[in-house]
């Protein structure tokens, strides 16, 4: 999917190498279509790296997409530059009185805190409200997820033993989904957090549909059954080298962490890590903008 995006965003350049279509502002009005509008709030720390990943993901289909980002008004990111959040970042006073075909909130490593805690708590709520009306679909991340399952369907996370960090093996429960169109019956994903949350919460719950489940991993993909809502407690939207990374920033910490399960050739550190999940990552993103985006969304929103 060819992305339209901002002129100067330094992921650009990088998608380019990428060999993934990018279009500049000249082509896209061109263009007598009608693209779909995607926005993203963005709430990792490292905001230019989930930037890459998400972009990557949204343009692998031939249709034009808009992608605008969103951060919060009510915390500033001490990870990236004030200068990169004035150039290509908005807060939801300047997009609450507009319409998005599809929104992603992303994950963010605040799981510690219970969820009232979170200082845009508040903010977060009335994003995921206003979504109900203005947005034809959202896509909810690991913490991202979990904020979801308990903003809209009253299911809480709980603590883990220990950090959950890995790749898993996943089984699909019901290959006849739109969202699983492709999907091998057992695949991997990567995982990293601290919580979790009760498969028979979800089961219980009618409006819910448990899409894949992991024995280490617990629930995966979690969709509500009017497609609004698509929840993945992973995030299969990681490069390669991810995890990785979060474990060596873990261990400069001081933190007491185990090696990251099922990753590393031969659970070694020293080697370097195999993407074994990209194929159902691009499928994800793809299902998800087609069936739940693309042919649920107004040509024009009234």
């Amino acid at each position: 999917m060819p992305i339209n995006i901002p002129e100067q965003l330094p992921a650009r350049e990088m998608l380019k190498e990428e060999k993934i279509f990018v279009m500049d502002e000249g082509r896209a009005t061109s263009q007598d279509i009608r693209p779909l509008n995607i926005i993203i709030l963005n709430l990792m720390p490292e905001k230019e790296k989930t930037e890459l990943q998400l972009l990557r993901l949204l343009g692998n289909t031939p249709l034009q997409v808009n992608v605008s980002f969103l951060n919060t008004a009510t915390y500033e990111s001490k990870n990236v530059s004030k200068t990169h959040l004035d150039a290509f970042y908005t807060t939801f006073e300047h997009v609450k009185n507009r319409r998005y075909d599809g929104l992603i909130i992303t994950g963010a490593p605040i799981e510690h805190l219970a969820f009232e805690d979170v200082t845009y708590w508040d903010e977060l709520q009335q994003i995921m409200d206003w979504s109900n009306t203005n947005v034809t679909s959202v896509l909810h991340i690991c913490w991202g997820a979990q904020a979801a399952l308990y903003h809209h369907y009253g299911i809480n996370k709980f603590e883990l033993p220990k950090k959950l960090s890995g790749v898993y093996e996943h089984t699909l429960t019901d290959p006849t989904v739109e969202l699983a169109r492709g999907f091998n019956d057992l695949f991997t994903a990567p995982h990293s957090r601290y919580t979790s949350v009760s498969i028979e919460e979800i089961e219980q719950d009618n409006r819910l549909q448990l899409l894949a489940i992991s024995e280490e991993a617990g629930a995966f993909i979690i969709l509500s059954k009017d497609g609004k809502h698509i929840m993945v407690t992973g995030h299969l939207e990681y490069d390669a080298c991810t995890l990785g990374e979060e474990y060596a920033r873990d261990i400069a910490k001081g933190i007491a962490i185990d090696v990251p399960e099922n990753y590393f050739p031969h659970d070694d550190p020293t080697k370097q890590p195999l993407n074994t999940w990209r194929s159902h990552t691009h499928l994800l993103f793809s299902n998800w903008l087609n069936y739940y985006v693309y042919q649920e969304t107004p040509f024009e929103w009234k």
